[in-house]
């Protein structure tokens, strides 16, 4: 067998998914919020990693791919009010905090990741709902296909993304390629500014979003190496974040911009047991 899922103890708990002919391998804490924590592809460490803080289990992650559902982004004072009553919502959602389940694929290409609602989300999310992301791994390039379905009897709003952490040598000398003119600076007020304007300030810490992007490519000239990020529709906005001085760059695909269940921008809607399916890729190219 060419590959294998396997349940490791070192360097931390984790599943790996290890390819034998190529080497390549995904580290996973399923209950960390299904977060993949190293890529390893083609001898090239592509995420970036804070193990001393994911060790403090009190202290939000920095590193590997977070995912997040059912908001991107933050409410005003964390708060999301349906049929009257309010309920309080985190940064970002509550599936990066919760266990999930992993489950080899039946074609062994990778592996699937899949949470349902419990009684914690019910109490802040009040909708019944299945996310199934199948990962696949192959010789440079992860994919990543996601199932939402609303398994309630009224409709379920939702935002969803992704939240990769790569490493980069110094952010001083690393470019972006396939991103639009404008952004939305996140940082301050959302107020509408240059994109190569933010590009230019990545090693003094950066927080923007750029609306649809389909193919994003992150040079890394010092590393020797260059990433190819695909965005499909509807999850094609790019979010940049970086947190000098860490090195590493957040690209994020997400659906829906900050507070999307309150303004209605890109909002997604699915009616009783209907679903969305969502696509993301990226490569070592």
């Amino acid at each position: 067998m060419n590959t294998t899922l396997l349940k490791k103890d070192f360097p931390y708990k984790h599943w790996e998914y290890f390819n034998h002919q190529t080497g390549n391998r995904l580290r996973i804490v399923p209950e960390r919020g299904g977060l993949i924590t190293e890529w390893l592809c083609n001898g090239h460490d592509v995420l970036y990693f804070d193990l001393e803080r994911f060790q403090q289990e009190s202290k939000s992650v920095r590193g590997g791919i977070p995912i997040l559902f059912p908001i991107c982004g933050n409410l005003p004072r964390n708060c999301f009010c349906i049929d009257q009553s309010e309920f309080i919502i985190n940064q970002h959602g509550f599936a990066r905090d919760n266990s999930w389940n992993i489950d080899f694929l039946d074609d062994q290409q990778g592996f699937a990741l899949s949470l349902f609602e419990n009684k914690d989300t019910l109490e802040i999310f009040p909708y019944s709902f299945s996310i199934v992301i199948e990962v696949r791994c192959m010789i440079k390039t992860l994919y990543f296909d996601i199932k939402i379905t609303n398994l309630s009897k009224r409709k379920m709003p939702f935002s969803f993304g992704l939240h990769p952490y790569f490493n980069v040598k110094d952010l001083k000398n690393i470019s972006i390629d396939g991103l639009n003119h404008d952004c939305q600076d996140q940082k301050i007020d959302s107020s509408t500014v240059q994109t190569k304007k933010q590009l230019e300030n990545l090693h003094q810490g950066v927080d923007f979003l750029v609306r649809e992007s389909q193919r994003v490519i992150l040079h890394d000239p010092v590393a020797g190496k260059r990433l190819e990020l695909k965005h499909q529709q509807p999850m094609d906005l790019t979010v940049i974040w970086t947190d000098p001085p860490r090195n590493m760059i957040c690209i994020e695909p997400w659906t829906s911009p900050r507070e999307s269940l309150l303004t209605g921008d890109r909002k997604i809607i699915l009616e009783e047991q209907e679903f969305k399916k969502l696509q993301f890729e990226v490569s070592l190219i």
